[in-house]
């Protein structure tokens, strides 16, 4: 837990609002309670997110949930009503000790969102997450999360029947897309949820 204070102490020097949560089940319960009951929630394609096992109870609240992994037919239309929701959930590729959130995406979606659309987001951050810095970040990023993200997919890249990142040109190449978010977006709501467990990727 003590990497994970460190951590929050520099993401709220920054001006993020930070919350730290022991266990996933604790940031199932502060997520929702930051959601308003009606409320349309996107969220991003994101094993965390999934795992938190969270739609049920949204349900519960009247909340409509935009979220392209329940319907992958309508993808294309979903990602777009996800990035205007009233609240984004979704995770982040890596965060480094210094505070910044490095992501890479496929298509986009998930990163735009996160920084403009959505009215607020919510980033959970599990323990695996965390890098030393920017470069052992896309390492992490493109050495672990990726390749086991398109090996859930079934994509065909090199990476998925591999393991290792080839900077591949396929069709199904996931790493188009790189963003990094070093301070607060301009007038958002920026909540980072610490979560001292291993989730996701």
């Amino acid at each position: 837990m003590e990497k994970l204070e460190l951590l929050a102490k520099v993401l709220e020097r920054k001006g993020f609002r930070v919350a730290l949560c022991e266990t996933r089940a604790e940031a199932r319960e502060l997520l929702l309670s930051e959601i308003n009951e009606g409320e349309t929630v996107g969220i991003g394609g994101s094993v965390t997110i999934r795992e938190l096992d969270i739609l049920d109870a949204l349900s519960e609240k009247d909340c409509t949930v935009h979220w392209h992994w329940l319907s992958m037919e309508n993808a294309f239309e979903i990602r777009k009503l996800a990035g205007n929701s009233d609240v984004y959930l979704c995770s982040s590729n890596a965060v480094t000790e210094t505070g910044e959130l490095v992501n890479i995406d496929g298509t986009g979606n998930r990163v735009a969102a996160m920084f403009y659309g959505p009215g607020r987001s919510i980033v959970v951050v599990s323990k695996n997450k965390i890098a030393p810095d920017f470069t052992a970040a896309v390492n992490r990023i493109k050495e672990l999360a990726c390749p086991k993200n398109a090996t859930r997919l079934g994509l065909d890249t090199p990476c998925a029947k591999t393991g290792v990142c080839s900077d591949c040109s396929s069709k199904s190449r996931m790493c188009n897309v790189m963003t990094v978010i070093s301070n607060p977006p301009g007038g958002r709501d920026f909540y980072i949820v610490l979560v001292n467990e291993d989730m996701g990727y």
